[in-house]
């Protein structure tokens, strides 16, 4: 900044310069005022002018002003511009220009004076008397005094005669509707807060008597420096102003995509030491480049890739538009991982086109979306740093987990990539190795850092430990948090180290997963110190190594059965003793709270970096531990919650990685399963619910078979795992396997047990349930009654096993369109629980929510209504609002809202349903897709049809693939897809899908089922679309007349899917003119959308205009 030369009012009244000075510059009042005739210059002022002469001008009047107000405030020195710079002195002229925002925002006070605006003295402080012209001061259009408005803490504005008019808080309203400018940046808001664009805005009204100076006035609003050229015309002294800009800030154009970084989506950086050579390659590949630039930094686990990739964002920030963090371990956290790009992306552009209408629980359009908005033509200057990416997917990796980055990169050739990974194969970029530190003075600031310990530079034995430890930043972290915690000096470290390293590289083998030993022996020594504190956290380490890496807490190890290992009876006897061991690792460096688990689960669990995992697995468990892997074992399958629990699906979350662990050493049989088929059975349930059906099923298949060796094949214990395998297969659509199942449970059970027990009756309900999936609802039908009576009779009718059986009997009857049945057998479930279980259990509310979908389905909407918002809240209070049954109940309600109209209501349901299945049973959970299919309906009621596409064929491929392409699920979202291709006008498409169901449904749910009759419709709209009168005419006949028999006369008047069949006929009749006919069918429609969705609906408003258009042409 240029030195300020600033004025003094002598205590003899005499106003002179003071002499610049390079010290402390004193506080300064700063006058701001636009220039007239007869102003003050520098060289009226100097030393040897005729003051007589300078006092004699006009400008003088505000020089005293100036003066004055200053020495009222108890201010000496002041600042005019109009004198105070020697404009002569080219230098010094673009010096003060360059400063002169600073010397506005360092005066104490700045005085606007207004020329223009005259205060009358009328004794009463009237602002009206004035407003006006301060609205229209010419201060407010030049150029020059937008900064001076902008940069300084306290301003005050006054009158021609002088008068204080008020400040710029207290007329903060009024200056922002003259100027626009926004209310924080005149309260002083950093300016860095405002866009290039909104600060460029402020000057747009503004004109200075210069041209260039249009240019040279925004310098301090922009905060950039340049030299002023006077004579290069205002377009080039823009230019160049645009030039500067864009040095220090990021482009042309660039708000459309800045987006704030997100310091929380950043891992917790390390104590990092300055690589500077990787830094400045780093600049040279990423920077500065017209097309796609990528950096993969690969290098061994801990040598600070990460932390390298986050110096690189903190020194360089300024020059990316948007950088974005992603979590690049596995599939499902780059997903997520871009989730939180799309929020973040919406927090600062909201209306943003592509992003607008995105569904964020649809992880895979969220990828899509997210990567088409990357790859638009002027959104060049972002960064993605794909972190982590350590599982690449490769010819010779065949880990079923291992990820292919490809899918999750932008396509087009613009950006910026960071890739951190441990392989050196990844090909995706320009590699730069990290390897270890080669300045010893770095790892001396690593070590003091995370030591504490701040005088070790000349400290020979802390140079000898760093020499020791090689460079290696995870090495000298870890030392560094043992020191911190420990009163030994370096050198008896130093000491330590060399001791366990002999002793190491004589009884174990070089790894190949680490190119350093020191890595290990590091850990070693600190292992060996937790073993002499707390062997209790010793052990724990070691154990640690047979679970996933992340998210160990307390209860998962509480009720371990290991009776010879009394050190985790001794560890879980209460949390106050697990809390001390973890606490002990936690202090070493070597477990962490896991913060983002710790959002989502009560209570919070701790994790291990992979590398300390590794190092557990491959050095502390050298030799695979039977005991310990089964100990672990027991852990995760103990903690298996039965579905119907609160929390239940929370848990099984939390549980899977584990589980996953676990089946992986089953697998490789690795563990003792002898006596261990119930952990078997309880995995492949976890897997099972949590929609990991392959999973489930090698579970299931292992504990079979050793039921079947340990007990035989008819035992009962063995039976029950044929029934589960049974139910299981059911869930992966294969119905013939589960058939096959079910039937050797039920012969096995009649046989052992005979044909009335409990446990065949089971089997007979499960049969039954079989094959009403199968749409065999006759032999279902069979099951049903021949458990419910089996039940009456053991149990009695109102026990809960009966009342079961009564609650799918109902079921049934409603799948085979006998709603009155249905109905009888609901009540009759209703009536049981509400006696034996009370109004809020969990069962009572399945009833009451499958009585809400009877209501719904005989068109009683109101009544249905009442149903699900009782189960709702029922099962919001006893399984919180996440369970997976909790949203069945969401959904459903999210179609009674569909079918009432209400459809903003209805996409809130449908979204909070998706949201929670994909979060507790997986994105292609069956149950998960069935949201999807219904979500797919209403964007395409809602005329959303590429949204609704997307949603039908993820639920189409799903159910294909877990359900097979004729279940009757499928069959409903092929159906579906035909509306879509009709309402988008491919009705050759359309006509291929509505055959495919009606077939479909024909075989499995008979020619008259109401699915099979909304195909029937369906076809009947899209013959008339294509002009097959004849053909649409037997469609509609068939449907209607169909609904009429499963539904009665009555009742047909309030099934939508009839309402719009009649609506659709009598379209067709009046085209065909028969008008009476037609009428007559609008009428009966009209009356039903009148009872269902309301008078003013946009159905019953169509009709209405039909009906009306009938009347004039019977008129004509």
């Amino acid at each position: 900044m240029a030195l300020i030369r600033l004025l003094q009012r002598t205590p003899d009244g005499e106003i002179v310069f003071r002499k610049p000075t390079s010290g402390d510059i004193p506080p300064y009042a700063i006058l701001s005022h636009t220039w007239g005739d007869e102003e003050v210059i520098f060289e009226d002022m100097e030393a040897g002018a005729d003051m007589s002469k300078t006092m004699s001008k006009a400008g003088w009047r505000k020089i005293q002003f100036c003066a004055k107000q200053a020495a009222a405030d108890g201010l000496q020195y002041f600042w005019v511009d109009t004198c105070c710079i020697d404009k002569k002195n080219a230098v010094g002229l673009g010096a003060a220009i360059n400063s002169m925002f600073r010397w506005y925002q360092n005066g104490a006070r700045c005085y606007v004076y207004l020329s223009d605006v005259s205060k009358p003295d009328t004794g009463a402080d009237d602002q009206s008397a004035w407003e006006e012209a301060f609205s229209k001061s010419r201060w407010f259009t030049r150029g020059w005094t937008l900064q001076e408005l902008i940069a300084p803490r306290l301003v005050d504005f006054f009158s021609l005669e002088g008068e204080r008019l008020g400040s710029k808080l207290s007329l903060e309203s009024m200056i922002h509707e003259i100027t626009g400018i926004a209310k924080n940046a005149l309260r002083g808001d950093g300016l860095a807060d405002f866009s290039i664009k909104e600060r460029r805005s402020w000057a747009e009204r503004r004109n200075t008597t210069i041209e260039e100076d249009e240019a040279y006035c925004l310098i301090g609003v922009f905060d950039v420096s340049m030299v002023p050229n006077y004579g290069e015309r205002r377009d080039q002294a823009f230019r160049r102003l645009e030039e500067e800009i864009h040095k220090l800030y990021k482009g042309v154009n660039f708000e459309q995509f800045a987006i704030g970084l997100d310091l929380a989506s950043f891992p917790e950086a390390a104590q990092f030491v300055a690589r500077e050579k990787e830094l400045l390659k780093m600049h040279e590949l990423l920077h500065g480049h017209s097309n796609r630039a990528c950096v993969v930094l690969h290098g061994l686990g801990g040598i600070g890739k990460t932390q390298l990739a986050i110096k690189y964002i903190r020194r360089h920030k300024e020059k990316y538009t948007a950088i974005f963090w992603l979590n690049a371990n596995d599939e499902d956290s780059l997903k997520l991982s871009f989730r939180d790009v799309a929020q973040q992306v919406l927090k600062y552009h909201p209306s943003t086109s592509l992003l607008a209408g995105v569904d964020l629980d649809n992880l895979d359009q969220v990828v899509y979306t997210v990567k088409a908005w990357l790859d638009l033509q002027k959104n060049t200057r972002w960064l993605m740093i794909y972190d982590n990416y350590d599982n690449p997917k490769t010819p010779s990796n065949l880990d079923r987990l291992a990820v292919d980055i490809r899918q999750f990169l932008p396509r087009s050739d613009q950006g910026s990539i960071i890739i951190t990974t441990r392989s050196s194969r990844v090909s995706q970029g320009r590699r730069v190795h990290v390897q270890k530190l080669l300045d010893i003075k770095e790892g001396l600031k690593i070590l003091s850092n995370t030591s504490g310990r701040k005088d070790i530079i000349e400290d020979p034995g802390a140079i000898e430990l760093v020499k020791e430890l090689d460079g290696l930043p995870l090495a000298l972290s870890t030392a560094g948090v043992y020191l911190e915690h420990v009163s030994m000096t370096l050198s008896d470290y130093l000491r330590l180290y060399k001791a366990s390293w002999l002793k190491l590289q004589t009884t174990s083998p070089q790894l190949e997963s680490y190119e350093d030993r020191s890595l290990y022996t590091t850990w070693q020594i600190t292992f060996d110190r937790i073993q002499q504190q707390n062997p209790a956290s010793a052990s724990l380490l070691k154990l640690w190594a047979y679970f996933d890496r992340q998210d160990v807490w307390f209860e998962l190890l509480r009720y371990a059965n290991a009776p010879a290992d009394r050190w985790i009876q001794e560890l879980t006897k209460d949390e106050l003793n697990f809390n001390e061991a973890v606490a002990l690792l936690c202090s070493f460096g070597l477990v962490d709270v896991n913060r983002v688990l710790q959002q989502h689960f009560e209570p919070g669990g701790y994790s291990v970096h992979s590398c300390v995992h590794s190092w557990t697995v491959f050095v502390l468990n050298k030799e695979w531990d039977e005991g310990l892997a089964r100990l672990a074992l027991c852990c995760v399958a103990s903690k298996v919650p039965m579905r119907d629990e609160t929390d239940s699906w929370m848990l099984q979350r939390r549980l899977l990685q584990h589980a996953v662990r676990q089946e992986q050493a089953i697998l490789e049989d690795k563990v003792d399963m002898e006596g261990m088929e119930w952990a078997l059975h309880d995995l492949g349930m976890l897997f099972s619910n949590q929609g990991q059906l392959a999973e489930a099923e090698k579970m299931y298949v292992r504990a079979l078979q050793g039921y079947e060796e340990a007990l035989g094949p008819k035992h009962t214990s063995t039976l029950q795992t044929v029934n589960n395998l049974g139910n299981l297969y059911a869930d992966q659509g294969k119905l013939a396997e589960a058939e096959v199942m079910y039937t050797r449970a039920l012969q096995g059970n009649e046989e052992a047990l005979g044909p009335k027990h409990t446990s065949t009756l089971d089997t007979v309900h499960n049969l039954g349930t079989l094959y009403k999936n199968q749409g065999k609802l006759a032999e279902a039908e069979a099951m049903y009654v021949r458990a419910l009576q089996g039940y009456e009779e053991a149990l009695g009718p109102k026990h809960t096993s009966t009342l079961q059986t009564v609650n799918n009997l109902g079921a049934l009857y409603a799948d085979q369109g006998k709603l009155a049945e249905a109905e009888v057998m609901y009540t009759r479930a209703l009536q049981g629980y509400e006696e034996a279980l009370g109004p809020k259990h969990t069962s009572t509310l399945d009833t009451v929510n499958n009585l809400g979908s009877l209501y719904k389905n005989q068109g009683k909407l109101a009544e249905a209504e009442v149903m699900y918002t009782r189960a709702l809240q029922g099962k919001e209070e006893s399984l919180g609002p996440k369970h997976t049954s909790t949203l069945d109940t969401v959904h459903n309600l999210g179609t009674l809202y569909k079918n009432q109209g209400k459809l903003a209501e209805a996409e809130a349901m449908y979204v909070r349903a998706l949201q929670g299945k994909e979060e507790a049973l997986g994105p292609k959970h069956t149950s998960t897709l069935q949201t999807v299919n219904n979500l797919g309906a209403l964007y395409a009621d809602q005329g959303k049809l590429a949204e609704a596409e997307v949603m039908y064929t993820r639920a189409l491929q799903g159910k294909e693939e877990a359900l097979g392409p004729k279940h009757t699920r499928t069959l409903q979202t092929v159906n579906n897809l035909g509306n879509l291709y009709a309402d988008q006008g491919k009705l050759a498409e359309a006509e291929v899908m509505y055959t495919r169901a009606l077939q479909g449904n024909e075989e499995a749910l008979g020619p008259k089922h109401t699915s099979t009759l909304d195909t029937v419709n369906n076809l009947g709209a899209l013959y008339a679309d294509q002009g097959k009168l004849a053909e649409a005419e037997a469609m509609y006949t068939r449907a209607l007349q169909g609904y009429e028999e499963a539904l009665g006369p009555q009742l047909v008047l309030s099934y939508l899917p009839a309402l719009s069949t009649m609506f659709v006929f009598g379209d067709l009749l009046s085209q065909t003119g028969r008008k009476d006919m037609a009428k007559e069918m609008y009428n009966r429609a009209l009356s039903g959308y009148s009872t269902i969705q309301g008078p003013s609906s946009k159905w019953c408003r169509q009709l209405e205009d039909r009906l009306q258009a009938l009347q004039v042409v019977s008129i004509e």
